[in-house]
């Protein structure tokens, strides 16, 4: 896979399952934004996905 395909995955896996996240959305507002996102990333099957992705992006 080369970095442009990657990219576009990454892409097309946060326009399907993040878009419209429930959790993300209620970690915002009870917990704040920094919150939501170190949720995203690190308990997220989706960020750990995400995260996955980007691995593959560094030298």
């Amino acid at each position: 896979m080369n970095r442009k395909e990657i990219f576009q995955e990454m892409e097309a896996i946060m326009d399907y399952y993040c878009q419209d996240c429930f959790l993300y959305k209620n970690n915002r507002k009870e917990n704040g934004r920094n919150y939501a996102h170190k949720f995203c990333i690190t308990k997220c099957t989706v960020g750990e996905k995400i995260k996955d992705y980007g691995k593959k992006l560094l030298p």
